[in-house]
């Protein structure tokens, strides 16, 4: 069966463009132990590609706390992850060549994160990148973030492309579901230490770093 014609690529940000992942376990962790829950910073891997939103829900019905207020705990995560972003956040290796890569090819380029738009506009200020990107979504406001579609169908359609026609790039597994539930081409780069797991077949391919996309388009 031959792959659909490609016209669009749609990156993950997380992990995938900005070197962020170690800095959401690091906020997350401090957060929650801080309101008095026993987790280490491994367990943190968990909630990876999931909305803060939902990060913070996940905590909660596994370890109850007082005076719950979600929007509150998510916002003093994202303040922390904005501000070391701002500072050190630095770009995954061949960010810059992938994404030229693909106007060269003529392809449409997408952003389809969880993050919040305080996060969006922190990474692309700082990694100067904004110009790049033909359509940006993000599933803040949607009623289900990664691994539902949506983020993903929104991204398509907002570049006027058809799903199946499009190639999605996450690093976490629940990126990895929203994008085969969009019907799209998949190509994972996972954390490197995680990256022999069998979890990553779901993906069509899989890369170490996005220095190996330009081959592949």
């Amino acid at each position: 069966m031959s792959t659909p014609k490609l016209k669009a690529v749609i990156f993950d940000m997380d992990g995938i463009l900005i070197d962020s992942e170690p800095v959401w376990q690091i906020a997350e962790h401090k957060v929650m132990t801080d309101l008095g829950l026993n987790i280490s910073i491994e367990d943190t891997i968990e909630t990876t590609g999931l909305r803060i939103d939902q990060v913070v829900a996940f905590w909660y019905a596994r370890f109850p706390w007082e005076n719950y207020n979600n929007q509150l705990t998510a916002q003093a995560i994202v303040d922390q992850v904005v501000s070391y972003i701002l500072a050190d956040g630095k770009p995954m290796p061949g960010v810059i060549a992938a994404l030229e890569s693909c106007q060269d090819l003529g392809l449409k380029i997408g952003l389809a994160t969880s993050s919040s738009s305080d996060i969006i506009n922190a990474v692309l200020n700082k990694l100067a990148i904004g110009d790049y990107f033909n359509a940006i979504k993000s599933a803040e406001h949607l009623a289900y973030g990664k691994p539902h579609p949506e983020v993903y169908l929104n991204c398509a359609a907002a570049l006027n492309i058809d799903p199946i026609n499009c190639l999605a790039i996450e690093d976490s597994f629940n990126g990895l579901v929203a994008a085969r539930a969009a019907n799209m081409q998949t190509i994972a780069i996972p954390e490197p230490k995680f990256a022999n797991l069998p979890k990553w077949a779901i993906a069509h391919q899989q890369l170490d770093d996005l220095t190996f996309l330009p081959k592949v388009l």
